[in-house]
C-alpha cells in the first residue's frame, strides 16, 4: 500500500505569531560539538515522523556538506537538561526536519521552534516556507495547520 506526504506552506508576507517558549528554554543554532545530541533526538522521532536517520558519521557528514546547510538554519533548543528539539531547515525555506525529544512533547516546543523557523525565514526576505509531512502523522499536521500552513500537494512517499 502506498504512503502518501503533503507539501505545506506558510505564507510569510503576512503578521506572524510570536513563538511562547516553554520556561527555562534557551536557543541556539547547530554547532559540531552537539552533533551527537541533535541525532539522538532525531532518532529518537524518526519513527513518529516516518523518516529515516543515517547513523551519526552518515547522518552529520551529509547534513554539512550539504549545498543548501546553514549552521543558523539548525535550530536547536535545550534547557538545564540537554537538547530538547530541532528544527532542521534549508536555505531554499524548507523545514526538513521538526523533531522534538519525548519528554519535551506536548508542552508547546514544537510550535515554538516552528514559528521561529518562520520568523527567521521572514527575516531573510522569504515570501514562505515549505516542509512535507506524512499523511498518517495527524499529529504533526495538526501542528503545522494550526500555524497557519496550508495544503499544497499531495504525492507518493519514494522509496530512497
Amino acid at each position: 500500500m502506498a504512503e502518501y506526504f503533503q507539501l505545506l506552506r506558510r505564507d510569510l508576507t503576512r503578521d506572524l505569531p510570536a513563538p511562547q517558549w516553554p520556561a527555562g528554554t534557551q536557543l541556539d543554532h547547530y554547532r559540531d560539538a552537539w552533533a551527537p545530541a541533535i541525532h539522538a533526538v532525531l532518532r529518537m522521532t524518526q519513527a513518529q515522523g516516518g523518516g529515516h536517520v543515517a547513523d551519526l558519521q552518515t547522518w552529520q557528514r551529509q547534513f554539512v556538506t550539504d549545498a543548501e546547510f546553514d549552521p543558523t538554519l539548525c535550530l536547536v533548543a535545550s534547557n538545564a537538561e540537554g537538547i530538547l528539539g530541532v528544527a532542521q531547515c534549508w536555505t531554499s525555506a524548507f523545514i526538513k526536519n521538526l523533531s522534538v525529544h519525548p519528554c519535551a512533547q506536548g508542552q508547546g516546543l514544537g510550535r515554538a521552534l516552528l514559528l521561529h523557523a518562520f520568523q527567521v525565514f521572514k527575516q531573510r526576505g522569504e515570501p514562505y516556507v515549505d516542509l512535507k509531512v506524512l499523511e498518517s502523522n495527524r499529529r504533526a499536521r495538526k501542528l503545522y495547520e494550526s500555524a497557519g500552513m496550508v495544503f499544497v500537494l499531495r504525492d507518493v512517499v519514494s522509496e530512497d
